[in-house]
């Protein structure tokens, strides 16, 4: 078998002519970008940039202003609190602890995930599920030791697999599980949720201009420090070194899921790590990449999974009942590429689109 990580997103930053990449790879030089760089940042602008890793991927939370650094050191903090809280592989986290009891009173950060993945479950029809994590167990992804389940040991699990068998009190924060054996995983909204706090922390010190990549989940704050918008560059499922195209942003996540992101192979069958709750098998929906542009980064990391398991034609459905909440980038396996309309001024490429109106 052999595994691959890949981040999903390539974030240009302001002050300095490189794209930001997540995963452990190294800063990718880029030179086109120097001539802009040395316009986009000011001397006498404080910056700050930090390497995290944590969530089992590195980080990058950078600001500029006065409170630069006290923004990155609380930010830091942050990211690492959510770490341990939420971590499904830490025995002491909140939600191993739940896992392993099967009730809780939750804390104000756990229950507002919890909630917001309920909310979520009911409006993608079960597509995203945070009851997933036995199934996940079943392929080996939480620990890394792959394996095929056999279709009898998954059979077992789908009757788990089903959030509505959830009871959870929004105003005591008590949630228990209705089955024997169900088990959740907040890590498909951790991120955006991760980054939306550290925006929080950024404003409450002054920052209002900054950028954070967790692993390729991106979310700016702001503009860049001359005006202008963030550029994020989509990455390409096809290719590590190319990117689909660039987006431009202003207080915004854009957050993608690809099955190319991590998977494993065996005997000749690549299986990636997006799960489809109704199967139980990683998700065949035509798309190889979905991206969600956002200002709720808990949203747009909810639906980056969510979109890539429904397919195209039921994504643009969805995103015609909610569009006013995100916009979207849909990469086909045949190599269409799909943009909804609200980004059609904010997202160049040298590629042909279909413009989902």
């Amino acid at each position: 078998m052999k595994l691959k990580y890949i981040n999903c997103l390539l974030a240009v930053c302001l002050c300095v002519s490189a794209l930001l990449v997540g995963c452990g790879q190294k800063t990718a030089e880029k030179s086109e970008t120097a001539s802009e760089s040395s316009q986009n940042q000011s001397d006498d602008i404080q910056e700050a940039s930090r390497d995290v890793f944590a969530m089992d991927t590195y980080m990058t939370v950078t600001a500029y202003g006065e409170n630069a650094e006290v923004a990155v050191d609380a930010a830091e903090v942050e990211i690492e609190r959510l770490d341990a809280l939420l971590s499904t592989g830490d025995a002491d986290s909140e939600i191993a602890k739940l896992n392993a009891d099967g009730n809780a009173k939750l804390s104000e950060d756990a229950g507002y995930l919890v909630e917001r993945a309920l909310e979520l479950y009911q409006e993608t029809d079960g597509t995203f599920d945070i009851a997933i994590y036995p199934v996940m167990e079943a392929w080996g992804f939480p620990t890394q030791n792959f394996r095929v389940p056999s279709q009898e040991a998954l059979d077992q699990l789908l009757p788990l697999t089903n959030a509505g068998n959830i009871s959870y009190d929004k105003a005591t924060k008590k949630i228990s599980f209705g089955a024997e054996g169900m088990k959740i995983d907040l890590g498909g909204i951790a991120k955006g949720y991760t980054s939306s706090r550290i925006m929080d922390i950024y404003k409450e010190n002054g920052i209002s201009s900054g950028l954070v990549n967790l692993g390729g989940n991106v979310q700016a704050l702001g503009t860049k420090t001359d005006g202008t918008k963030w550029k994020i560059a989509v990455q390409s499922p096809d290719d590590t070194e190319d990117y689909l195209g660039i987006l431009s942003v202003q207080d915004k996540a854009v957050i993608t899921s690809g099955g190319y992101e991590r998977y494993f192979e065996q005997d000749g069958v690549t299986y990636h790590h997006i799960i489809d709750p109704k199967t139980g098998y990683p998700a065949e929906s035509g798309l190889v990449s979905v991206t969600i542009v956002s200002k709720d980064g808990t949203l747009a990391d909810g639906l980056s999974t969510s979109l890539f398991i429904m397919g195209e034609e039921k994504a643009a459905d969805f995103w015609r009942k909610h569009k006013d909440d995100f916009d979207a980038i849909l990469m086909s396996d045949n190599g269409t590429l799909y943009v909804t309309e609200g980004l059609e001024n904010d997202f160049s490429t040298e590629r042909t689109v279909e413009i989902i109106r």
